[in-house]
């Protein structure tokens, strides 16, 4: 590609060179469809293309870490395939190759608690890469009670269970697979897209820097209830790629408890409460900020310098969906941490609170539409607050000076079905104090996205 042409133009020509390239592997090599009453092998894969614009806003700071206040552009490309086969009784085995491009807004991926598009994390750089996502095994033990059928999705395939039945999971994917589902709230390839919105921002959850580790979790499911616990491999270095194996001296811990109910004859809804609890090599802020002022003139980002282990951190959530009609439905999710050590594996964020409504097509005559509002709030721990305050940096945020607010999010998404198995969806954010700084922002970003299924 010449490096004459505008940039723009040079993502245009490789995102429909990708497009044509994953069309053909899709008419190549589906073999099941969601219609199919039991499975025995699945294919099925998706393309999701993400561009967002923001432009200029205000700024009276800049520092390491801050996002640029000129206006700005950035995008996100991944072509997914999904394979799977039922390899004896109860067992499945899945694997999922990924090709993945984007550019952030700021390089780094700096500037932002709750970053604007879930799909940045498995990207790195214009250049596509093609890497393994997941590659896991699951076993189902059936244990009684009335039988109730698996709708075809990606890595599940079709088929009957026991309402009463324990699964395990063993292998490489991510615990967003396993915990934390929400129907309103989850897929940032076709729900809302901030981060904050598909899952607990401040969830540091155990993973590599694509969101995806080594470990097992098992589900113990008895009709209206669910009880899951999972270890996951962390990172060596925090948000960092290669993981560190020895499992069990450094690890992520989490246990989630979750009730189905109905409100009158059938309005559907859950409830859910997860902990969970990290060991690792970690930089604690007390320890980074002592030491940035007792030595002038070091480099701002002494989280580097005072890391050591293990260290333990530790939060705890709720999740809640609640169906207010037959097509609307409300989601709410709140978390707090304990905010002492740098991040992990995810966002900066030590408290987060989202909740939105989300309305579905049928409601208006679009059966395959639909349209979602949410607001989120995150918030920082004392202990990370007066590190950045003293002109500390962190991994994602640092202005060189914070005049702390928290940082506030409003998100609408219209979803387009504009083909059986297509979507166009127009997005739009509106993030007060970025990176918690109130002398930045507020900050708009809008965006077009599109996403195809098979």
């Amino acid at each position: 590609m010449s490096g004459s042409l505008p940039l723009h133009i040079q993502l245009s020509v490789k995102t429909s060179l990708l497009i044509a390239f994953v069309t053909g592997l899709i008419a190549w090599g589906s073999t099941a469809r969601a219609h199919d009453t039991h499975e025995t092998s699945s294919a099925r894969y998706q393309a999701t293309w993400n561009w967002q614009w923001h432009p200029g806003f205000a700024s009276s700071v800049r520092g390491p870490n801050s996002m640029e206040s000129d206006a700005g552009r950035m995008y996100t490309l991944s072509l997914t395939a999904h394979w799977g086969i039922r390899t004896w009784q109860g067992g499945e085995l899945y694997v999922n190759p990924e090709l993945a491009s984007g550019v952030p807004f700021a390089p780094g991926l700096v500037g932002l608690g709750g970053f604007t598009n879930g799909e940045i994390t498995r990207s790195a750089g214009s250049t596509p890469k093609l890497y393994r996502q997941r590659l896991f095994v699951r076993h189902t033990w059936n244990q009684g009670g009335e039988t109730e059928h698996v709708e075809a999705d990606f890595n599940q395939m079709a088929g009957l269970v026991d309402r009463n039945r324990t699964v395990l999971t063993v292998g490489n994917f991510s615990l967003l697979d396993v915990f934390d589902d929400n129907s309103y709230a989850k897929d940032p390839r076709t729900q809302f897209m901030n981060w904050g919105s598909w899952t607990y921002a401040a969830w540091d959850y155990a993973a590599d820097a694509r969101g995806f580790g080594w470990g097992a979790a098992l589900e113990v499911i008895r009709t209206d209830w669910a009880l899951r616990i999972g270890r996951m491999t962390v990172p060596r270095e925090p948000n960092g790629l290669s993981i560190d194996t020895r499992i069990m001296r450094h690890y992520g811990d989490q246990i989630e408890m979750e009730h189905a109910y109905l409100l009158g004859e059938d309005l559907a809804g859950k409830v859910r409460l997860l902990a969970y609890r990290n060991k690792g090599v970690l930089a604690g802020f007390d320890d980074a900020r002592h030491y940035f002022l007792a030595n002038p003139g070091t480099e701002p980002k002494t989280i580097l310098m005072v890391r050591h282990g293990p260290r333990i951190k530790h939060g705890a959530g709720v999740n809640i969906e609640q169906a207010l009609g037959r097509n609307l439905g409300f989601f709410f999710r709140g978390m707090r941490s304990d905010g002492r050590s740098e991040t992990q594996a995810f966002t900066e964020v030590d408290r987060s609170i989202a909740s939105g409504l989300v309305a579905r097509g049928p409601r208006w005559g679009r059966p395959g539409d639909s349209a979602g509002i949410s607001w989120m709030t995150n918030h920082l721990s004392a202990q990370r607050r007066r590190y950045l305050e003293a002109g500390g940096i962190s991994f994602f945020i640092g202005d060189g000076q914070l005049a702390y607010r928290p940082e506030t999010t409003v998100e609408a998404f219209y979803s387009w079905n504009i083909a059986s198995r297509t979507w166009l969806t127009g997005g739009y954010q509106r993030i007060h104090n970025p990176a918690y700084n109130a002398r930045r922002g507020p900050v708009d970003v809008m965006a077009i996205r599109a996403h195809m299924q098979f």
